[in-house]
């Protein structure tokens, strides 16, 4: 029997940090500063990742310790395909910011996308432990547990082909883990409609 391509979820990775969870003012920082970070952000949402290193590179020049500026550092390493010097990033960041849950959350998306689920499950986990309320994390989650039931739903209609309970719940897990971001699917209540922190879909 051929095996069908499973989809993947849409792992929804964090691209902002919330001041308040590292401790720092930013309305307090130098005016430039401020205006720096915001231009690097900008620049990551519109996919110059190049110009985002730029001024990231630029700020952590300026103030090596500074959290959002190292945080922005691994957002735009996650988004260019360099998975090794994001997780040390956000490993680092985990350390040293334990209450930052941003950072556990990305670090999630990376370990789910090199399919080490298990260190995903943990450092989601961790995220919602700092943070009981971020909602991007009890999302992230729910989409690894999805993909680890169609992962054995797919299985289970491997070992016995006519089973039509497995393959009714490989179709819905399926459905489920291909609806669009802040859209549940079609068979899921509205209870999972949660949009978390707004940060757009990946």
């Amino acid at each position: 029997m051929t095996s069908v391509p499973l989809p993947q979820p849409r792992f929804r990775v964090s691209r902002t940090l919330r001041a308040i969870a590292v401790g720092l003012a930013v309305a307090a920082a130098a005016p430039a500063f401020a205006d720096d970070l915001a231009d690097a952000q900008r620049h990551i949402k519109r996919g110059q990742y190049v110009q985002a290193m730029e001024k990231v590179d630029a700020l952590l020049r300026a103030t090596p310790d500074d959290a959002q500026a190292r945080f922005l550092k691994g957002v735009i390493y996650s988004e260019t395909d360099r998975p090794a010097e994001a997780i040390a990033i956000f490993t680092r960041l985990t350390e040293e910011y334990p209450e930052m849950p941003e950072s556990y959350n990305n670090l999630a998306v990376l370990y789910a996308r090199q399919k080490q689920y298990d260190k995903a499950r943990m450092a989601l986990e961790m995220a919602i432990q700092a943070h009981p309320s971020y909602a991007v994390a009890y999302e992230n989650l729910g989409d690894l547990y999805a993909k680890l039931a169609s992962q054995a739903y797919a299985r289970a209609v491997q070992l016995d082909a006519g089973s039509r309970t497995a393959k009714a719940k490989l179709a819905l897990a399926h459905e489920l883990i291909a609806a669009p971001a802040g859209k549940p699917a079609a068979a899921v209540d509205g209870n999972g409609n949660g949009n978390g922190n707004g940060k757009p879909g990946r």
